[in-house]
Parts: C-alpha cells; structure tokens; sequence
C-alpha cells in the first residue's frame, strides 16, 4: 500500500512543518489514549469520515486501513452501516470514495 499523500497536503506538510508535525503528534496521541484496538480505531475512523461527508478523509482512513490489513468488504460494511443513520445517498457516496480509494491503492 502506499504511503505517499496527496499533493495538496504533502504542500502544507513542505511549507508549515511545525505545524504538520503537531498535527501527526495528535493523530499519534489520539490513537494511543484508549482501549481500541488498531482495526477498530481505523473502523471508527472511517465512520467518522463518512458521517461528516469528508470525501479526503475517507480516502484516507481507506489507505490506512488498508495498510493495516483491513479488507475491503469490512471497509464497504462502514458505508452500509450508514444507511439508517446518514440515509441512503449518503451511503452510496461512502461506497464510491471507499471504492475510488481502493482502486488507487490497488494500482500503486
């Protein structure tokens, strides 16, 4: 899988490096504050990209989950999950992102 960004935020992590690395230092803190395992962090993760309508985001919970060996049909349930909660376009938007994603990894 591949672990290159994309090119606006590999910009901003270039031009504001202090500010990129505080960001990941939360990321990084965040993750390790409770019980969740690393698949279930990365699930709930997803889900929070898709219930806030975030298409980059969700792009990138996939690649991370992903890499951390998460399979593709346990990424697709997180959209499915979605319908009575977020409706069902919203649903159908989370499976394309989580779809697009996929491919682009697949072809890395």
């Amino acid at each position: 899988m591949s672990n290159k960004l994309p090119q606006p935020v590999e910009e901003f992590k270039n031009n504001y490096a202090d500010v990129w690395n505080a960001f990941t230092q939360l990321g990084d803190r965040c993750h390790e504050a409770g019980p969740l395992d690393e698949k279930t962090r990365r699930l709930v993760k997803l889900a929070l990209t898709v219930g806030a309508g975030l298409e980059g985001a969700t792009h990138s919970a996939v690649r991370n989950a992903l890499a951390v060996g998460i399979e593709p049909r346990e990424l697709q349930h997180v959209a499915v999950l979605a319908v009575t909660t977020l409706g069902f376009p919203a649903t159908i938007r989370a499976l394309m992102w989580i779809s697009d994603a996929i491919k682009s990894e697949k072809q890395q």
